[in-house]
């Protein structure tokens, strides 16, 4: 699994004229599903998102996680992010799991997270999103599962 996180002070998700998802501080994950991906994947990214500390404390050294700021996720299906442009003009998305498997990690992703006690929002998988947010720093961090250290 793939996550592109984006700390915020505030996200939503649209689908057409509807929003599906809003948070205020916290998390935007983007999140995408490889196609070996397994339940250590989702272990791993689940733990390692909740507990990064990458906000601020009272001296605004990055020393709290998500859990202690009581903040929120807000989580959306991003296919894109195992999209291999090495060669060619044109993504190959050969590394992307299918959308049945995907879709199937992406819920059980969220299910993980609300386990935890995040409070937690998502998009519509498989939809056309509009997805807007307040990047706060900006704090942008790239996870792999498949490279953990």
């Amino acid at each position: 699994m793939r996550a592109l996180i984006q700390r915020v002070s505030q996200a939503r998700v649209d689908v057409g004229p509807k929003t599906i998802g809003a948070i205020d501080q916290g998390l935007l994950v983007l999140l995408g599903v490889h196609a070996d991906d397994n339940e250590r994947d989702l272990r791993w990214l689940t733990e390692k998102i909740v507990h990064l500390r990458i906000f601020d404390d009272d001296q605004g050294v990055m020393n709290h996680s998500l859990l202690d700021i009581q903040g929120e996720l807000l989580i959306v299906s991003q296919f894109t992010l195992f999209g291999d442009c090495r060669k060619g003009r044109r993504p190959s998305w050969s590394g992307a799991a299918p959308p049945d498997t995907a879709r199937h990690w992406y819920q059980g992703f969220i299910a993980a997270c609300k386990g935890l006690g995040v409070p937690t929002q998502s998009g519509e998988f498989q939809a056309m999103m509009a997805v807007t947010l307040t990047n706060d720093g900006p704090i942008t961090l790239l996870l792999d599962s498949h490279k953990p250290s």
